[in-house]
């Protein structure tokens, strides 16, 4: 297999075809006499959300962060987005690349995706940091509470939003303006958001610009996404948990009540607070102060 160079370091990138015929394109530096840390992307995201991460990691840990099913360079496959399915792909890369054991950390998606691999896995996960996975849609433990008829009618506007999505834009510039002038409204624009916004494109045969991350990809993980109870992975989780909420999510009064009983079911677990910090964004946001979380919470409980 043919890999590149990332980013001018020692990471390597490349797509890996699994047991499961799916090819999953990852960023890797694997170094037996280290441990290793798995990076699990966002919704929509990518590795290049990583670019401001992964150098304050690669000189201590082995790096394995790849593009999930349906996002980035990875396969663009028709089905398959529930997160069970996608960590049993992050299960099968780790075969591939020889990585037995290894600390996840997770970014809202990926927090899941991370999580169900934790749960499902437990001999692989020395420790999981969840930014995400921190509240079910419905449910005992979700943000929405409702009756079924409020429930149905909820999920019906969110289906007609998700199909108005603009998914063409003449230029690169274009799509990338959008995107900076929303950030800029919240002061947090920087460069590690204009690499991951040029990577998050591609373009058409007809020469105008397309997400990589379809719209059939994202309907299907929502639709997924409403049926799980995350209450039933953290029972079986055996490794430290990290719980990273956002500014907005510390302040939610639900989800301030299920991290104190998805921790009641933990061994060990921690919650730590970014200030400012902003869901999903924040590794782009803020990645020294991110890390520097990260680095503590697994010095603290693992070493």
């Amino acid at each position: 297999m043919n890999f590149t160079a990332r980013g001018g370091h020692s990471l390597k990138e490349e797509v890996i075809k699994l047991q499961n015929g799916t090819g999953i394109n990852v960023c890797y530096s694997v170094d037996r006499s280290k441990e290793a840390i798995l990076f699990l992307h966002f919704s929509g995201g990518n590795i290049s959300m990583w670019d401001g991460v992964l150098p304050l990691f690669e000189q201590d840990y082995s790096i394995i962060a790849p593009d999930m099913r349906g996002h980035g360079k990875s396969d663009q496959l028709a089905t398959g987005y529930h997160i069970d399915e996608m960590a049993n792909d992050v299960y099968l890369l780790l075969e591939e690349l020889g990585v037995s054991r290894c600390h996840v950390v997770g970014s809202s998606m990926g927090a899941e995706i991370g999580l169900s691999l934790a749960a499902n896995y437990p001999e692989i996960v020395l420790s999981l940091i969840c930014e995400g996975a921190l509240y079910n849609e419905f449910g005992e433990y979700g943000l929405f509470q409702g009756n079924e008829e409020e429930v149905e009618k909820y999920k019906h506007h969110v289906r007609a939003e998700l199909s108005k999505r603009k998914n063409l834009f003449r230029t690169e510039e274009e799509f990338i303006d959008v995107q900076k002038e929303i950030l800029q409204e919240q002061g947090i624009w920087n460069e590690h958001f204009l690499q991951f916004f040029k990577s998050a494109i591609e373009r058409t045969e007809d020469g105008c610009y397309t997400y990589r991350y379809k719209n059939h990809v994202r309907k299907e993980y929502i639709e997924k996404y409403w049926t799980i109870q995350f209450e039933e992975y953290y029972q079986k989780v055996t490794c430290p948990v990290l719980f990273l909420p956002s500014e907005e999510e510390s302040a939610n009064p639900i989800i301030q009540n299920n991290l104190k009983v998805f921790s009641s079911w933990l061994n060990k677990s921690q919650v730590r607070y970014i200030n400012n910090s902003i869901h999903a964004y924040v590794w782009m946001q803020d990645p020294k102060s991110v890390v520097h979380a990260v680095k503590s919470f697994i010095s603290d409980v693992y070493h």
